[in-house]
């Protein structure tokens, strides 16, 4: 098991665990902004009752540490430990090591700046394998049995604890502004979870494929694919070519399509995650990074 544990996966939650940290103790606490969780949690329990949000983590997410332990595997459950004890540890010291940010006038930056924050910090933790714990552990066992996005997933719960704190210590005006920084958050988790590299998928449907495949294969060093197809209406075979392009080159696929046959159907899909030769492997089969 132990060989399994990447030490760059648990520097990267740990990174991940301190930036949302400073985000959480300098946005959120130091202009009383509520969040969504078991961290939004933490915040009604320290503006209500004055329990450091630190200690309240740790104890709070001790029956998630069960669930996550039962349903994630024991890797998985490691790494939620690093991420959960690096995050209190870092809330403690970004609390007695703080500074402050004078935007107080200027409630909307302060939730734009707390969304990216917390959003990077998380996304940077779910990418590398780890949880935070709370709903966070919820929203990887969603996205792991059902494929739902851990950023909306998220988000719903964080909407019930948003009104939680509405009816605690929020006034309408913090509330709306706590509802744009979690949206912010799930939009950014999102981004850093599918990779700030989108690419792209190519449906080329021609009578000159085997002639557009090679162009492709010359021009851009692109694998290609050759599916075959059936057109509806002329009830005749078709070839249908499919490769997977970098976002930017888009526009030069279609113009080597339309250099061989300037009437072949091109279809462009986003792609939301791609692994693989000439994206995370080299020619030789080995990690890019």
């Amino acid at each position: 098991m132990l060989k399994q544990i990447k030490i760059r996966n648990i520097i990267a939650i740990m990174l991940g665990a301190a930036i949302f940290s400073f985000g959480f103790v300098h946005f959120n606490m130091q202009n009383q902004l509520g969040e969504g969780g078991l961290s939004g949690i933490t915040l009604i329990l320290y503006f209500t009752l004055g329990w450091d949000p630190a200690l309240m983590n740790l104890l709070l997410n001790i029956p998630m540490f069960i669930i996550g332990y039962r349903l994630l595997g024991k890797k998985s459950f490691i790494y939620t430990l690093v991420g959960t004890l690096s995050v209190s540890v870092f809330l403690k010291v970004f609390q007695k090591y703080q500074f402050t940010i004078h935007l107080e006038d200027d409630l909307l930056l302060v939730a734009l700046f707390a969304g990216i924050f917390v959003g990077l910090g998380l996304g940077i933790v779910f990418r590398f394998g780890g949880t935070t714990g709370g709903v966070d552990i919820l929203a990887r066992l969603g996205h792991k049995y059902f494929g739902w996005s851990m950023g909306k997933t998220m988000f719903i719960f964080d909407a019930i604890v948003i009104i939680l704190s509405w009816l605690t210590f929020l006034d309408a005006r913090s509330m709306m502004y706590t509802l744009v920084a979690v949206f912010v958050g799930a939009r950014v988790i999102d981004f850093v979870q599918e990779g700030a590299y989108a690419a792209r998928g190519a449906l080329i449907i021609s009578e000159k494929s085997s002639a557009i495949a090679e162009m492709i294969a010359l021009r851009m060093e692109r694998g290609i694919t050759i599916l075959e197809g059936h057109g509806h209406f002329t009830k005749q075979p078709k070839e249908v070519i499919y490769c997977v392009i970098g976002r930017n080159e888009v526009v030069r696929l279609k113009s080597i399509v339309h250099e061989v046959d300037p009437h072949a159907f091109v279809s462009i899909i986003e792609v939301r995650d791609v692994a693989g030769e000439g994206f995370t492997l080299d020619d030789q089969k080995q990690p890019l990074h």
